[in-house]
């Protein structure tokens, strides 16, 4: 198998980013794919404007594109934050008040992946207390989920660049799915494998798409070292994605990657412009 063989999409919020937001979805589709995916796009607000919403709901639908996952809001990101969700006062707030409008928004246009990033830890706040709140949230992000017919996806991050993350190995994201699932009842909640993120920490990758690919709701990609497309690294990815598929994995592959110094359109000469669009 390779990659033709895959379902993959493109990440707006780390590709196309030298155009503005609502000049992506048209700018994927004319490099010939035809499934997305966004982080939250507005970083400062939970909340927006039903007007802004509407704009990107259109220009998503205009360029013919299928939104396939959504973030949460989840605070400065990119930037210093990694999530809101165990976050104590004010955060915690901005993303329960965030769940219904993200869940509607991905509704409106069929999205049936939503991430929610667990959170840095804080300093001075005991960890359990955390991880309590972020279960609770959690529930509510996959009973929101449920609503709408999706799943919600706990994503492992890497230690280096995440430090005070605290999801850095494949079974700290996978217990939580657990207790989610355990919480609800409704066993909507899955693993989002990004194995970018999982070869910094060291992670034999082969072991946990054994392990895990049953458990996996969503896959991400990017080449290491670098977070460059495939090809720019020493990452296996062809071979890797062939390992997942064979384990039964059959859903979407992020491409979450960086352009590097050319412009986003020429960064996908690694896969046929005949494998862009999903089959």
């Amino acid at each position: 198998m390779g990659f033709a063989d895959q379902r993959f999409n493109v990440n707006l919020s780390i590709l196309f980013t030298e155009l503005p937001l609502l000049e992506r979805p048209a700018a994927a589709a004319a490099a010939g794919f035809t499934a997305v995916e966004l982080w939250w796009p507005w970083v400062d607000s939970p909340t927006p404007e039903q007007s802004e919403l509407d704009a990107l709901r259109q220009a998503i639908e205009d360029a013919g594109v299928r939104l396939t996952g959504l973030n949460f809001y989840a605070g400065q990101l990119p930037g210093p934050d990694r999530g809101a969700l165990s976050i104590p006062g004010e955060e915690s707030a901005r993303f329960r008040a965030n769940i219904d409008v993200a869940a509607d928004f991905a509704g409106s246009l069929g999205c049936t992946a939503l991430n929610a990033l667990y959170g840095n830890r804080v300093e001075g706040v005991d960890p359990s207390e955390q991880d309590a709140l972020a279960l609770e949230n959690l529930a509510l992000a996959a009973r929101a989920a449920d609503w709408i017919g999706a799943i919600l996806l706990v994503e492992t991050l890497n230690e280096l660049e995440s430090p005070h993350y605290p999801l850095v190995t494949a079974p700290a994201g996978v217990a939580v799915v657990d207790k989610v699932n355990a919480a609800t009842g409704l066993g909507n909640a899955r693993f989002l494998m990004d194995l970018y993120h999982l070869s910094m920490n060291g992670e034999d990758l082969p072991r946990v798409i054994a392990e895990y690919a049953d458990r996996t709701g969503h896959v991400q990609i990017a080449d290491n070292p670098g977070r460059g497309a495939p090809g720019t690294g020493t990452l296996p990815l062809e071979e890797l994605l062939g390992q997942l598929a064979e384990a039964g994995y059959e859903g979407w592959v992020g491409l979450e990657y960086k352009p590097g110094d050319r412009p986003s359109a020429e960064s996908f000469d690694w896969l046929p412009a005949a494998a862009r669009a999903a089959r």
